[in-house]
């Protein structure tokens, strides 16, 4: 586990994804990426956050299944 924004973050194998981080009871999604940008993702379900983990590429089920379905904003750069 790695320190992301506020929730704990674990790495990732992803060409674009460096780590992601999730809370059950606030539904909070963090997506941390490689260049150093890091997005927050609310309302995701957990079933949502578990498949996004055991997806083979979490870049293309991130760009197919959250974004633009999910409320984001950007927490840095």
């Amino acid at each position: 586990m790695v320190a992301g924004g506020a929730l704990l973050h674990e790495q990732v194998r992803s060409s674009n994804i460096r780590s992601v981080g999730y809370s059950q009871a606030d539904r909070v999604l963090e997506v941390a990426f490689h260049s150093g940008a890091l997005y927050r993702y609310d309302s995701v379900p957990a079933d949502v956050h578990s498949a996004l983990m055991a997806a083979s590429s979490k870049g293309s089920f991130l760009a197919r299944f959250v974004k633009g379905r999910y409320p984001y904003h950007r927490i840095s750069s």
